[in-house]
């Protein structure tokens, strides 16, 4: 396969699930609680401090505003005015945007794949396909939260960012193949987890504009709360003369010109910092503050506030593979939004578009065009003008039949294997080191198998029939999607031969991560971090494992929902008083 086939894959598998035909102006919201952290004053003082706009944050931001004073500080910007956020068809910009004022933050896994970060008010919310599906009952009694608030809060999201996406025909054939081949039953439209086959919800409205969960900020008393952009925190402050233990009053911060900032929690056990700020940033975050491994700490020349052994520990990454499969006809363009919930621990979802990748015709190539790169194995420095011309120009000899097609993917439950993070520097700007361990538990690389042999089935099934190259086996397919740089692993050939190496090499992330301060072992059911006070985690790295095909739709849920918790402990605290 040449070098465009390859850039073409590559491409086409993010472009696929990143982008969408937009139309309209999208109507801004006017938050004047928000302003940038250069304008912060040198000492504040607040009720609560949340670390992290992010998909958690800020549904929690905007449920404690309602009674007490409330500061978020967001490391990132706004998405608003930001077409490559809210209009999709111009995405590939923000993906391959590898500057510092990026919403997204590029890191590779020690595993060798590549993966990003947010770093804009509304967190992955603003980054992700948009697929929009609760988490099942089961894993709400297992983590102990009381259902009928859950329900209630995921209602609360539900009235700002979810709708029903319009299913066009190649979703369709998507989802009749997924019956035509026994993930039964088919239970239409739902944001429920039900086992068989479902149409999900989105986040994106029916003019293709995002809704994110900055978008629950319109929910927030103004007058309560204050939100810093570009606001990177550096350390929790923590008093612990004459306390048995110690106690997190205060978190400094520093803006974007690097002038630092402290804001102070008000007087009163009540008050708490919370951390929101993701499965890699919240770690990292406790551990700059020396709460982590203290022969790690020590290695970095961290204080040891508390030795805990558990930070950083069991962090997983839902591993996902795709076959990409060439369209005869033209297909319209979707993300995410039919998934087969089956019986043996995989997801399967599917993605499609041409418009996306502008064809030949429009003498850019939209999503696929060298221009943005797009292509992740190629560092910022090698992307030459002279390179650029050139893969333009090999894209440019492309049929414009190449541009058509689409994605049908595998995510695995859990997932079972996990692994480890650990801090590189002491500077809250980089990415601390990740490893996954994809398929080191046997039973996900048999999930893995299980999930491609179900889209193998439905590639051949009546129902998508329409949509398939008649003479290109399945063989041909996998090869074909193997052959691009989707990850930094080695390659074998021929991997049609083996569908366990199939999964080793072609693993992707779908941003899935979570983990690092799992409640039990870091916090505990309430999210207090163990061993010091007034201070709690609340976001996903306290999971272990993922809610759901897509656990935003859970993320934002648990921020509203420990909102409406913790505002309803400090109330009966005080009627107790």
């Amino acid at each position: 396969m040449g070098f465009a086939w390859r850039n073409f894959f590559s491409a086409a598998l993010a472009g696929i699930l990143l982008c969408h035909v937009c139309s309209s102006a999208q109507k801004v919201p006017k938050f004047d609680f928000m302003r940038n952290a250069a304008e912060a004053p040198a000492v504040s003082h607040y009720d609560y401090i949340i670390v992290g706009g992010g998909t958690a944050g800020c549904p929690l931001a905007a449920t404690l505003s309602e009674n007490h004073n409330v500061l978020m500080l967001e490391r990132g910007g706004s998405p608003y005015g930001n077409s490559n956020i809210t209009n999709l068809s111009a995405f590939g910009a923000a993906l391959a945007d590898l500057s510092e004022s990026s919403p997204s933050q590029r890191f590779v896994s020690e595993d060798g794949v590549i993966n990003s970060r947010a770093r804009v008010l509304g967190g992955g919310s603003c980054l992700n396909a948009g697929f929009y599906s609760r988490a099942s009952l089961d894993y709400v009694r297992e983590a102990g939260w009381d259902a009928k608030l859950v329900n209630e809060s995921y209602e609360w999201v539900e009235r700002v960012v979810a709708f029903e996406p319009r299913m066009g025909k190649w979703q369709s054939a998507v989802r009749g193949g997924l019956v035509d081949v026994g993930v039964v039953p088919d239970n239409g439209f739902t944001y429920d987890h039900l086992y068989g086959t479902k149409v999900g919800g989105t986040i994106f409205d029916r003019h293709g504009h995002r809704h994110t969960a900055a978008d629950l900020l319109t929910y927030a008393n103004p007058p309560n709360l204050t939100l810093f952009l570009y606001a990177t925190a550096h350390t929790i402050l923590f008093q612990t003369k004459g306390r048995k233990r110690p106690r997190a009053h205060g978190v400094v911060f520093e803006d974007s010109k690097g002038i630092k900032h402290r804001a102070y929690l008000r007087n009163g056990p009540e008050s708490e910092v919370i951390i929101s700020a993701g499965c890699l940033g919240s770690p990292q975050l406790l551990m700059l503050s020396g709460l982590g491994p203290a022969q790690h700490l020590k290695a970095h020349n961290i204080t040891v506030l508390l030795d805990q052994p558990m930070v950083g520990q069991r962090v997983s990454d839902n591993p996902m593979n795709a076959v990409f499969v060439p369209s005869p006809v033209p297909v319209e363009v979707s993300l995410i939004e039919v998934v087969g919930i089956t019986h043996n621990g995989t997801y399967i979802e599917a993605a499609s578009g041409e418009s996306f990748a502008g064809g030949p015709s429009s003498r850019d190539f939209g999503m696929f065009s060298p221009k943005i790169g797009q292509l992740s194995t190629v560092p910022p420095k090698q992307r030459t003008p002279e390179a650029i011309a050139e893969a333009w120009e090999l894209m440019n000899k492309l049929d414009e039949a190449a541009f058509r097609g689409g994605f049908i993917l595998e995510k695995i439950m859990g997932p079972l294997s996990w692994g480890h993070l650990e801090l590189r520097t002491r500077d809250p700007h980089d990415n601390p080191s990740v490893t996954f361990n994809y398929f080191k538990d046997p039973t996900d690389l048999q999930r893995c198998v299980a999930g491609i042999n179900i889209i193998r089935r439905i590639i051949e099934s009546k129902s998508f029939a329409k949509f398939r190259y008649q003479n290109v086996s399945m063989a041909t397919l996998l090869n074909m999607t193997a052959s691009a740089p989707i990850n930094l692993l080695p390659k074998h050939d021929n991997l049609s031969r083996s569908t366990e190496q199939y999964c080793r090499d072609t693993v992707m992330t779908i941003w899935h991560y979570h983990g690092g301060c799992q409640t039990g072992s870091v916090v505990d059911s309430d999210y207090r971090v163990l061993g010091v006070d007034s201070l709690r985690v609340v976001d996903g790295s306290t999971f272990h494992d993922s809610p759901g095909t897509n656990p935003q739709a859970t993320v934002m849920m648990l921020g509203r929902y420990m909102g409406v918790r913790i505002s309803r402990e400090r109330i009966e605290r005080s009627t107790e008083k």
